[in-house]
């Protein structure tokens, strides 16, 4: 299955997914690894999503590259967060399709950003990170992350 189709797939389940405000639902006390993103995003109205990063599980580092379409913001921005991988029990859970919900600002070279993510693995990511650009950042979207 191609990108394309995979994000389309993970754009179809943001809607069990928004049902639940990202910053209510239950996590563990303790995150089970550590990510960190760069992320370049482009929105009117649409919005679509290009990057990677690097999770760190279990003392090790796994490369990672993501991609992803969504709905909601205007302008162009780039993401550098960092953040809580929850409930990863083992590294291949870590891939696949995630629902997100994002929030954020930036203006020049302030600004600030927030995004869920959760997939159907049970994975949930939350991150908080800077935007530089001229964007405003509110809505959802279909992410696909993959190991290198």
């Amino acid at each position: 299955m191609n990108l394309f189709a995979r994000t389309l797939i993970a754009f179809a389940s943001l809607a069990a997914f928004a049902a639940v405000p990202a910053s209510a639902q239950d996590r563990p006390a303790k995150p089970s690894g550590r990510v960190t993103i760069h992320q370049t995003q482009i929105a009117f109205i649409a919005s679509g999503a290009v990057g990677g990063g690097t999770l760190t599980f279990k003392g090790r580092s796994y490369k990672f590259k993501l991609g992803g379409l969504g709905v909601g913001g205007v302008g162009a921005s780039r993401l550098d967060a960092s953040g809580s991988v929850y409930d990863l029990e083992k590294v291949s859970d870590f891939s696949g399709a995630y629902a997100a919900i994002r929030t954020g600002w930036a203006l020049g070279d302030r600004g600030r950003g927030k995004v869920w993510l959760r997939n159907a693995n049970g994975v949930t990511i939350s991150l908080q990170g800077k935007r530089k650009g001229l964007q405003t950042a509110l809505g959802a979207e279909g992410v696909v992350i993959s190991l290198n």
